[in-house]
């Protein structure tokens, strides 16, 4: 059974049984405490916690999830994977242990000729929480399963929460015993690999009101609605029903698998167990790659982009440990090219939406790969160096003991460089070099506690957000930015320095709740309005509105004059000149939006935007720089839409009516089920969105570019001003082109003309200039030979040459090595000091280098008493530094050297 039928399976199953159908959220989710969505129940959580009234008593889904906190686990086990899908069926007070026991067991059991999975329920072992005794009764007397097959386990293993006080409960999960060849016999808790957890039951019934760790908690009581979340692993049933041994050789994991066996020659499971954990490394680095391709396709097609923190970070580290696998198996060309497509057929059955942005996705993939290509090509020279230092260090203590590379290089090649420590053992050892793993991992441990402790305080900032579920809980706000730009409202809660306080007096700063407002809070790119809320006794300043849990609109203030308290009766303005602004520049980005794809095609896909009054920016996919031509088509395009004036409109309907009339989806957004989509000119530009807009787009005034640039792999950057900044821009352009024509004495269409005469002119002044220092130098040379002196039987020719730039010194040391020629051993030591800078260049002949005098050694010490560093060849290196007046020292610290 195919996983897309496993998964229709599930959802036809709990529908025909009254639960209502809930498409999965993006993986990118609205959560403060998260990167990703890590659980199927995620999106259900303002729910459960209360926040919100669920619509419906019965849900079902199949969420997109990742989990990345063992990631260094892939491959290795049947159970570790990063990006997989949970089942979930959920009750809001509706059935409860009884329930969710029946309608698990009939889906399980049921036979595939009848709609379910069709799984012999003598295999089940279900475990319930160590106290659950109405759970136990329930496997054992309603559904028959023998006492030997039910296991009671503790607080670690069979009760859930959230990690923070809010609700919880005992869980009952059901495992499958895959039969001896998987492990030990003796149930869950003997081996969970041979069985392996599909199931877990969540009967959420208690209040917790401390968490002190996953065992340690308090109870406050019972729940005011019991509520049911249960998860099942799409992924983990789908090795069930398909005979197979682990997640990796799923229909939906296996075939990129397969493709990279391929592509490297080798042949999976030639040397493993059937458990996971008795694994080759050649399997191990496959279901790397398998799992990490179909994980960043996922989280591509989901918005996320690599980079150096957050998300696209743990993208990038995906994407380049699937790279760095392929290496390892011995495959050194372009792999994801080959791979991606496989995983995009494979997937496109459940998500057809991946089919649509596969230009998009396969664009930014391929380039990070390019870039960590690049990585590994600089990362293997300074290994190579690294490797280098560690020989001449073993060998200068007589090599009693082996060269060894020190854990802080491997280190600094594996954070700053990006370069995998597998690849640094393996080619370490290559060349005999051992590498010090012990001080390695010292350095990793210590970045990961760093790291955890960062996730931590993260997650702690949970606690921060209640006093804004206190205010919520009040009522929500009632949101008026689409109608108007004033109104009367209630002062219903306010805050200082995190606390909810009764007043704020003159002078001061915090945040103010309105039972209504028209002020727009930040979202979507957009930034929040501006204004002035008008109280009984004075004034606030409105200098930002934001929406720290759903429903709920928050004010930053500073007060003017007066004083605000609750309860009092407010007028809340808007400032109308920043909202017309704002307007401009939001629809201004959906214009220079649709002119992205009109001019550049279909993939061109925004995956993030910034605007505020006046200004925009849009990051969109694609892997090089515009041409200054397709700038100016990208401009013209969308002004010419703004000339049409064309009619700006706003529907709202459901997700998948704004996806079937062909909306676009901003990457990295939360939407509820009813979304508001903008069209521009009918369906030339229809977007979801929730920003405000013009009426007509020849309000958005002038759009002029004024930037274009790379922001990561595969994302491009473009900035413009609209309305009156875009005047004034272009403007001040306008008064710089004249301010150079009367400079230069042209009209303004001549100016190009002149200024690259002028240019060429300087070019010719410069290449004169230059051979007349170069005769000048040559005639120097002549003179300098008799100055040099001898030096521990080396001849020396030691010469400050004044201010003279690199290239100039360089020229005139290597001319003086070549007078010199190789009759003894010769050193030529010259600095310079151009615009300040000191620069010494040192070269050596054959006969010196046979002595071993090392123009790289000299350097290295002459540019330490300029208060800089250098390096270079034996023959020829060259130094600098940030002291000019110390050169003489510099030239006396070589001959010192050079006598001993």
């Amino acid at each position: 059974m195919e996983t897309a039928e496993i998964r229709r399976r599930w959802l036809d199953y709990f529908e025909k049984n009254g639960h209502v159908v809930v498409p999965s959220a993006p993986l990118i989710y609205d959560d403060p405490n998260l990167l990703f969505v890590n659980a199927g129940m995620v999106p259900m959580k303002p729910y459960m916690l209360g926040q919100q009234t669920p619509p419906w008593q019965r849900a079902t889904s199949v969420q997109k999830c990742v989990r990345t906190g063992d990631i260094e686990e892939v491959g290795k086990t049947s159970r570790h994977g990063t990006f997989f899908q949970m089942n979930g069926n959920f009750s809001f007070g509706d059935y409860f242990k009884k329930g969710a026991i029946d309608l698990a067991w009939g889906l399980l059991t049921t036979p595939q000729s009848e709609g379910g999975y069709g799984i012999d329920g003598d295999i089940l072992w279900p475990t319930v929480f160590k106290d659950d005794d109405e759970a136990f009764a329930l496997w054992r007397d309603h559904i028959g399963i023998p006492e030997s097959r039910i296991t009671r386990r503790d607080e670690n293993d069979n009760y859930w929460s959230m990690g923070v006080p809010g609700p919880g409960g005992p869980s009952s999960e059901i495992f499958i015993d895959r039969g001896p060849d998987y492990g030990a016999e003796g149930g869950p808790s003997v081996d969970e690999d041979r069985y392996m957890e599909i199931w877990n039951l969540v009967f959420m019934q208690d209040e917790l009101s401390a968490f002190r760790s996953k065992a340690d908690f308090d109870i406050a009581g019972p729940l005011p609605t019991r509520n049911i979340d249960t998860g099942m692993g799409l992924e983990r049933i789908a090795s069930v029903l398909q005979g197979v041994d682990n997640l990796y050789e799923i229909d939906e994991v296996y075939p990129v698998l397969a493709k990279a066996a391929e592509m490297t020659g080798k042949k999976y499971g030639e040397h493993s167990g059937h458990a996971a954990t008795a694994s080759h490394p050649n399997d191990v680095h496959l279901r790397v790659v398998a799992d990490h391709v179909r994980s960043s396709l996922m989280l591509i097609g989901d918005g996320v982009t690599p980079g150096n923190e957050g998300r696209g970070y743990v993208l990038r580290r995906m994407l380049r440990r699937a790279v760095r696998a392929m290496r390892l198996l011995g495959y050194g060309d372009k792999a994801l090219p080959e791979l991606l497509p496989v995983s995009l057929e494979r997937m496109q059955a459940s998500y057809p939406e991946l089919a649509a942005d596969f230009p998009r996705i396969s664009q930014i993939a391929y380039a990070e790969e390019d870039a960590f290509r690049r990585t590994l090509d600089q990362g293997t020279t300074i290994l190579d160096t690294a490797v280098t230092k560690a020989k001449q260090s073993a060998a200068s203590l007589g090599g009693t003991s082996a060269p060894t590379l020190p854990g802080s290089q491997a280190f600094a090649l594996h954070d700053t460089y990006g370069f995998p420590i597998d690849l640094t053992l393996e080619m370490a050892a290559e060349q005999g070099v051992e590498v010090d793993q012990d001080g390695f991992r010292r350095l990793m441990t210590e970045q990961r506690q760093r790291a955890k402790a960062d996730a931590k305080a993260k997650k702690t900032g949970h606690a921060d957000t209640e006093v804004w579920k206190e205010l919520r809980a009040l009522g929500a706000t009632d949101w008026q930015a689409y109608q108007a730009l004033s109104t009367e409202a209630k002062v219903t809660g306010l805050v200082s320095d995190g606390a909810r306080v009764e007043g704020l007096g003159e002078g001061s700063t915090g945040q103010v709740v309105l039972d209504r407002t028209t002020f727009y809070a930040e979202s979507g790119g957009q930034i929040a309005d501006e204004g002035i809320i008008t109280t009984p006794t004075g004034q606030l300043r409105v200098r930002d509105v934001q929406r720290p849990v759903k429903g709920l609109v928050v004010h930053t203030v500073d007060v003017l004059s007066g004083e605000i308290k609750v309860g009092d009766g407010v007028q809340a303005q808007v400032d109308p000149d920043w909202r017309v602004s704002a307007c401009q520049a939001h629809s201004g980005t959906h214009v220079v939006h649709a002119a992205l794809r009109q001019v550049l095609g279909p993939s061109a896909l925004q995956s993030g935007s910034y605007n505020k009054p006046g200004y925009l920016r849009l990051d969109f996919a694609w892997n090089s720089a515009l041409s200054k031509e397709t700038r100016s088509e990208i401009e013209e395009v969308a002004n010419l839409a703004v000339r049409q004036d064309l009619a700006v409109s706003s529907q709202f309907m459901t997700l998948p009516e704004a996806r079937e009339w062909g909306a676009l989806a901003l990457f990295g957004e939360t939407y509820d089920e009813q979304v508001r989509v903008i069209e521009i000119g009918g369906p030339w530009s229809r977007e979801l969105c929730g920003g405000t807009h013009v009426a007509h787009s020849s309000q958005i005034g002038a759009l002029t570019l004024t930037g274009e640039s790379s922001v990561g792999s595969g994302v491009r950057r473009i900035e413009a001003f609209v309305g009156m900044d875009a005047l004034r821009y272009l403007a001040k352009e306008r008064a710089l082109v004249a301010e150079l024509s009367g400079l230069v004495k042209v009209q303004p269409d001549e100016l190009p003309d002149r200024i690259n005469e002028l240019l060429a002119r300087v070019k010719d002044a410069e290449r004169e200039i230059g051979r007349l220092k170069q005769q000048q130098l040559t005639a120097q040379a002549g003179e300098l030979l008799s100055t040099a002196t001898d030096v521990a039987g080396v001849r020396l020719l030691a010469h400050d040459a004044g201010e003279l730039g690199a290239d100039e010194v360089r020229s005139l040391v290597t001319d003086l090595r070549a007078r010199l020629g190789d009759g003894a051993p010769s050193v030529v030591a010259v600095t310079g000091a151009a615009k300040g800078r000191p620069v010494i260049v040192i070269a050596t002949n054959g006969p010196a280098r046979d002595r071993g005098v090392r123009a790289g050694d000299l350097v290295k010490v002459a540019a330490g008493v300029l208060g800089g560093g250098g390096g270079g060849k034996p023959d020829l290196a060259q130094g600098g530094g940030t002291d000019p007046s110390a050169v003489g020292a510099a030239l006396d610290a070589v001959e010192r050297t050079l006598a001993g």
